[in-house]
């Protein structure tokens, strides 16, 4: 699994629809369910007329940590829910998800960081389950 600053990535060989298939069913595992879904590839082939490869953004939410978190902060809605994308690239399918500690580092409520430690645990165990073995 790779780490960066604002997320949490595995490169996989499967095909993307496959990939979001198993990310879907390791959220859902893991008590997120999917709010939102944008299909990118789709909507700028719509509105751009521009082709590009599978990318798909889909918003994980998990209630208990959503209403955890904005008992602790009322304005960390503005980065839930959690988006996880799939996309095609030159090295594989890679899924990634935001980086839950964003959160804490962004509240200044106390309660935030084990929220936020909690949905990062969460959701780093679904992404892994699509590493190679």
């Amino acid at each position: 699994m790779e780490e960066f600053p604002y997320g949490i990535a595995v490169v996989t060989t499967l095909d993307p629809a496959v990939a979001e298939e198993r990310v879907r069913d390791a959220l859902a595992a893991e008590g997120f369910g999917i709010l939102t879904e944008i299909d990118v590839a789709a909507t700028l082939r719509t509105k751009l007329g521009v082709e590009r490869p599978p990318y798909k953004i889909l918003g994980a939410c998990n209630p208990p940590l959503a209403h955890r978190a904005l008992e602790a902060d009322e304005q960390i809605g503005l980065l839930l829910p959690c988006n996880v994308v799939v996309y095609e690239a030159r090295e594989g399918t890679v899924v990634a998800a935001m980086a839950p500690d964003l959160m804490a580092q962004m509240s200044s409520s106390p309660e935030m960081e084990a929220v936020a430690a909690e949905a990062r645990e969460r959701v780093a165990r679904a992404i892994s389950t699509l590493k190679p073995s």
